[in-house]
């Protein structure tokens, strides 16, 4: 596949809707990548990683295995996910903290796109993927209704279990990495980590998530050849299930002492914005979920177009 420059830096721009996306938690960068067309040959390069990669790099020379490999596509997108992550995770934490119904909108309207979208590449639906659907929704609704597992002060070899697990979720459409991190209580240690450039901790969870792609995407490749459309069906009811993680308005049943001594919400549950104590701010938040949901119809046409 020959590519130019501005085909490089395109794949670029992609690799940061995917690395916004994954900052946020309930988003997913691999539904970006679905939905921009590059999720099949994202997998694909992963999976060229291996034992015969090396062997052709030691006889064949960096040149040919740097092509096998497809290096540039590799680089191009990570060099743009990392500087998306990197910018972009004080905004998001700002966010989070200041406007969390306006965040939650936007994205929240980002995903139900995306719920569409992912189920319109089923092509036979039947029992089995209806059942595996509501399957899927039912235990993605039941982990959103969990409690995070430890807590703020997490040790190096959590980080980087966190960071394997997260990275899997990461390159599947429709589940979350960072909602992942959320769940395993190590989504904050993460954001603040990056926010204060703390190398240790970014370098260990890097290392596991490098050590996850490696190992998953080859059981991923393996289910989109041989089962696609009942994984598809599993992936939209687990996106499904997850809204409520994402739902705007939530009223909180506990809360807990953070590391800094401050009171924070520990356990959440969704309520009717009606019944939201405090401004619901409901036009902007409508407005918000409405364009987070163009957003992805008008990628979706774009993709269509190209193809």
């Amino acid at each position: 596949m020959s590519r130019k420059i501005k085909d490089y830096i395109i794949i670029s721009l992609k690799g940061m809707a995917m690395g916004a996306a994954d900052v946020v938690p309930g988003v997913s960068g691999g539904t970006i990548a679905f939905i921009s067309g590059i999720y099949e040959e994202l997998l694909g390069s992963i999976s060229n990683i291996n034992l015969e990669l090396f062997k052709t790099l030691k006889n064949e020379g960096f040149k040919i295995a740097w092509k096998k490999l497809n290096g540039n596509f590799l680089l191009a997108l990570f060099i743009g996910i990392f500087i998306s992550v990197v910018s972009l995770a004080k905004a998001i934490k700002y966010l989070l903290e200041n406007e969390p119904i306006l965040l939650w909108s936007f994205f929240f309207g980002l995903v139900l796109a995306s719920i569409i979208y992912i189920a319109k590449q089923i092509k036979k639906w039947n029992f089995i993927s209806v059942l595996v659907l509501i399957i899927g929704a039912f235990v993605a609704y039941y982990i959103t209704t969990l409690n995070p597992l430890v807590n703020e002060n997490s040790s190096l070899l959590f980080m980087f279990i966190a960071g394997a697990l997260a990275i899997c979720a990461m390159i599947l459409p429709g589940i979350s990495g960072a909602f992942i991190l959320v769940l395993l209580g190590a989504y904050k240690p993460i954001l603040s980590a990056v926010s204060d450039k703390d190398l240790k901790t970014i370098a260990v969870v890097g290392l596991g998530a490098i050590v996850g792609l490696l190992s998953f995407s080859k059981i991923l490749k393996w289910l989109f050849n041989h089962y696609k459309d009942y994984t598809l069906a599993v992936l939209t009811g687990f996106i499904i299930g997850s809204l409520n993680k994402i739902w705007p308005w939530k009223e909180t049943i506990t809360w807990r002492t953070n590391s800094h001594g401050e009171q924070v919400p520990f356990n959440q549950q969704s309520v009717l914005p009606s019944n939201f104590d405090g401004d619901a701010q409901l036009l902007f938040a409508i407005l918000l979920a409405f364009i987070g949901f163009a957003l992805i119809l008008g990628m979706e046409k774009l993709a269509t177009q190209k193809n």
